[in-house]
């Protein structure tokens, strides 16, 4: 039965203006119309976190509604399908500010960005040809560490992603190209060549980071990226593996302003083990970037229009956590199929984005930090968790060294 109904004269406007809800809008009517294998998944987060930071004793309490995902699936046929995944962040579109006292210049000056984004992580076709080679082509995640594989809430304990990870490379880390994936009796496999990093948005604080190509409408190409990632599955409660990545980041520069390269090659070691009422999950992650002193000589000179912090950036980063929990509820549980599950967890984070710097760079010690959180996680329902945290980080410096965080948040998926 078809739906009788003009679709192009009720959502040309929509199509027009916003595009991505428009196509999405249209999948779902055509999909329900023509009885097509349509799918949709996703998820959100709602944060709440109060603050107690020497450095920043005045900082604000503050609610984030941090992201809410949808994820629509079309499959063509039996060997097709396509995949999309939108995230609007922060509750907005950009009309929100958040304030950086502590990296600018000047260590202290006060920059103003935009807050909330539309964002589109994936945007691809996959090809299944058999389980051990497939094909996928367009804009896809990239499988560097364990939050590229594991971002829903219910996948980490604290209110926001694992800072060790967040704060060395993007998280989710999304770019366009070209994926193999597959399986190998016990082993997962992907291959991507992607395009790379822009090294004018490199800092001092989440070193390559703001490399990653938001700021503007297209993202340089002149130079890709390869990435590959190798898991042992274990079980689906129980993988081990290791990622990498490396490309040129000095092409990608919004002007051809050097000239010489500036490398940046990652390894992570990840896993985790979630089996009965025992939860374990850890990562180490390190990175090396070329020329580090020259792109901080460089940056240093850019255009305040870019909007880039300009400070120095480390000639490698490191950073690990590991995160324990453990469900009291199995103490007193009934039933082996009752849903709900009580978590006590413990993690400890350290990262250091400037663990080596090159030449007369200074290594400032404020960007080593090591934090502790305890908190606990109450699932009401395998899609539906509350998350309460208390955060103790101390930086490498003797004084102000204190930042203390306690946060609440909402998490669901569907």
């Amino acid at each position: 039965m078809r739906l009788n109904i003009n679709l192009g004269n009720i959502f040309r406007k929509t199509i027009v203006v916003y595009p991505i809800v428009g196509l999405m809008f249209l999948c779902c009517l055509n999909a329900i119309a023509e009885s097509t294998p349509f799918s949709v998944s996703g998820y959100g987060v709602i944060n709440y976190a109060h603050y107690d930071w020497d450095m920043d004793p005045d900082r604000r309490a503050a609610v984030d509604v941090e992201r809410l995902v949808v994820a629509p699936k079309y499959r063509i046929n039996d060997y097709i399908r396509l995949e999309a995944e939108l995230e609007i962040e922060h509750g907005g579109t950009g009309s929100t500010m958040e304030f950086d006292k502590f990296e600018e210049f000047g260590e202290f000056e006060t920059e103003i960005e935009k807050g909330g984004e539309v964002i589109v992580e994936k945007l691809a076709a996959v090809f299944s040809f058999k389980p051990s080679f497939n094909l996928k082509v367009g804009h896809i995640i990239v499988p560097v560490g364990l939050v590229a594989k594991r971002h829903r809430p219910q996948h980490y304990f604290t209110t926001t992603r694992p800072e060790a990870e967040a704060h060395i490379i993007p998280t989710i880390w999304h770019e366009t190209g070209v994926e193999v994936f597959g399986v190998l009796g016990n082993l997962n496999y992907q291959a991507q060549v992607i395009n790379g990093l822009d090294s004018t948005g490199f800092s001092s604080r989440h070193w390559i980071v703001p490399g990653h190509q938001l700021r503007f409408e297209t993202a340089n190409a002149e130079a890709p990226a390869f990435v590959g990632r190798l898991d042992h599955v274990f079980n689906e409660n129980a993988i081990i593996g290791i990622s990498g990545y490396f490309g040129d980041t000095a092409a990608n520069r919004p002007k051809p302003d050097v000239d010489f390269d500036a490398y940046v090659g990652i390894a992570s070691f990840h896993g985790f083990y979630e089996m009965n009422s025992v939860k374990i999950r850890g990562l180490l992650l390190w990175g090396t970037l070329q020329n580090a002193e020259e792109l901080s000589r460089v940056n240093r000179s850019l255009s305040n229009n870019l909007n880039v912090k300009r400070t120095p950036i480390g000639s490698s980063a490191l950073g690990f956590y590991l995160e324990l929990g453990y469900d009291i509820l199995s103490f007193i549980r009934e039933t082996e199929t009752s849903s709900q599950q009580l978590d006590v967890f413990a993690r400890l984070d350290y990262y250091d984005t400037m663990a080596r710097v090159e030449s007369t760079r200074f290594d400032n010690p404020r960007w080593e930090r090591t934090a502790w959180t305890f908190g606990l996680n109450y699932h009401v329902h395998p899609k539906l968790v509350f998350k309460g945290h208390y955060s103790l980080r101390r930086l490498a410096q003797d004084e102000l060294n204190q930042e203390n965080t306690f946060s609440l948040g909402l998490g669901f998926q569907y």
